[in-house]
């Protein structure tokens, strides 16, 4: 495994930022077990990061811990597609339409800033840093509707649609006239756009169609079992 680590703030945080970064890059694959020894070595440190990243990991949604098995790897399927897409389609749109009516416009610069690194990044293969750009572009959005259980519902969903994205991202590799990264950068300009102009019913009603039409292409390449 070619996880890198340095240790700048915390020894949790670094190997939190590692084993994500594993994973949303496809080192460490779905279903995969994650053996708290292995990573300490790979990782250079002790067991004791290891667990309470694993352990912050599991609440995010990345990783799963089953009886007697451990943790591994979340896998992508319809029952995790389905939940996610359901919550976020029944809040998220509320949320940026709150955002936008109650004039939170300090966060449009936030969110242009990280379209703007998503844009210089469309051409490479990065997907682990385009979904967590992804991630925090949506939660730039609804970070001022006002409602704090609103705000941790939402994001608490955050990891685990990074993960659905690189696997939509992978599965639809780039034989697309337009790469599905691409066309997600496009259509989060179009919410922005509304956004910046004060139209908050726009941007709630575009913000809805791009997460239908991302879930829509996710739950194409799933088999239904």
């Amino acid at each position: 495994m070619g996880m890198q680590v340095e240790l700048p703030q915390s020894r949790i945080d670094a190997v939190l930022g590692a084993i994500r970064h594993g994973i949303l890059t496809s080192e460490l694959l779905p279903g995969q077990p994650l053996v708290e020894a292995e990573l300490a070595q790979r990782l250079g440190v002790s067991k004791t990061p290891v667990r309470e990243a694993l352990k912050i990991l599991s609440n995010s949604g990345l990783v799963q811990f089953a009886p007697y098995k451990g943790a591994r790897v979340q896998e992508v399927d319809r029952t995790l597609t389905l939940a996610v897409r359901d919550l976020r389609l029944l809040l998220e749109p509320e949320a940026v339409r709150r955002t936008v009516a109650l004039g939170a416009g300090h966060y449009w610069d936030r969110a242009a800033e990280i379209l703007e690194r998503a844009h210089g990044l469309l051409e490479t293969n990065d997907r682990a840093t385009l979904s967590l750009l992804n991630r925090d572009f949506h939660a730039s959005l609804y970070a001022g509707c006002g409602n704090p259980l609103l705000l941790e519902v939402l994001d608490n969903l955050r990891d685990r649609t990074a993960l659905i994205s690189v696997f939509g991202w992978r599965a639809a590799g780039n034989d697309d006239e337009v790469p599905a990264y691409r066309r997600e950068w496009l259509e989060h300009q179009e919410i922005l756009d509304a956004a910046r102009a004060g139209q908050a019913d726009v941007a709630a009603d575009l913000s809805e169609k791009h997460m239908t039409r991302f879930f829509e292409r996710i739950l194409a390449i799933l088999p239904d079992g």
